[in-house]
């Protein structure tokens, strides 16, 4: 079977190359966000709904409410 003749290079076969090979060098990868780093010790404020039973018992053990809800948490969680 003979070679086929090529057929000729239109202006829209030129352009669309061009425009590829552009594109090509001048697109930046996509990068993932960098992840947050835990830093030990600092908290995050956040909002919380809870029961008002239970906002009540704590609170009423005195100050240091937020500090055991949070130690509540952490037990809950297995941490």
């Amino acid at each position: 079977m003979a070679d086929q003749p090529r057929r000729p290079r239109t202006l829209a076969d030129a352009r669309t190359e061009a425009e590829a090979a552009f594109k090509k060098v001048t697109t930046k990868p996509v990068e993932a966000p960098p992840k947050k780093v835990a830093v030990p010790g600092v908290r995050e404020q956040v909002t919380l709904r809870i029961d008002q039973d239970v906002l009540e018992h704590f609170q009423s053990l005195g100050p240091g409410w937020q500090d055991r809800i949070n130690a509540a948490l952490r037990k809950a969680a297995g941490l």
